[in-house]
């Protein structure tokens, strides 16, 4: 078997301490493999968001441990490795909303993120206009994100976060801003990078209409995590 994009391992996030605890995140305990696309649900305060950003080395939770493509990087809130760089190189995250530089075209937007992690300018061009290419939207490679539409602006957030070629892409709501037609469309991108280019994909989302797009659906409540049914009616 290969080794799993991530693991997750007792996972529990608290604030505050005393009569002021709240805990957000209970022993939270998942794998995700490469080239599996799961989502995630729970209604808004279940600690979804929480226990992406503890995923994506954002929020280090109060104990338990994250391991990533094998290497341990966290143990409770402390961090094995140097988290800015390791994210750099092994995560892709796509937000709610692209937030793509606005004074950059699509292409420099995913360019810049490979140019980061030291790519030549020409090397990270050259990727660049790939991805966008993969993802259906190199025509619109020379465009400011204001000439694009939410779609794209999103296809082109995929582009920037897979640059890098993570083997983990975590993804907050991607589709909350975009009606029924393109937010089908992203998730069905997701199911594509997971499936094609062999990365775990976990995607937030309280959008019921796209769930036949995964291969598995987790479902948070008052912090805790259960897998449900894989189609629900």
């Amino acid at each position: 078997m290969s080794t799993p994009a991530v693991e997750v391992q007792n996972l529990r996030k608290a604030y505050g301490s005393g009569r002021t605890e709240v805990i957000a995140v209970r022993d939270a305990s998942l794998t995700l493999a490469r080239g599996e696309v799961v989502g995630l649900l729970g209604p808004s305060g279940s600690g979804k968001s929480t226990l992406l950003t503890a995923m994506a080395l954002i929020n280090p939770p109060t104990c338990g441990r994250v391991i990533i493509d094998g290497t341990p990087v966290l143990e409770g809130p402390k961090a094995l490795v140097d988290l800015r760089a390791f994210r750099r190189r092994h995560l892709g995250f796509v937000f709610q909303k692209a937030n793509l530089i606005p004074f950059l075209t699509a292409l420099e937007n995913v360019q810049i993120a490979l140019e980061v992690n030291d790519a030549s300018p020409r090397d990270a061009r050259r990727r660049a206009m790939e991805l966008l290419d993969y993802l259906d939207v190199g025509p619109r490679a020379h465009n400011l994100p204001v000439a694009l539409s939410g779609g794209e602006q999103q296809r082109v957030a995929v582009a920037r976060a897979l640059a890098n070629e993570p083997g983990l892409i975590l993804a907050d709501e991607p589709t909350a801003a975009l009606d029924s037609q393109r937010g089908r469309q992203v998730m069905e991108l997701f199911a594509k990078v997971a499936h094609e280019r062999n990365a775990g994909v976990l995607v937030v989302t309280h959008d019921h209409r796209t769930l036949d797009v995964f291969d598995r659906i987790l479902e948070m409540e008052d912090g805790r995590l259960v897998e449900r049914a894989r189609r629900l009616a």
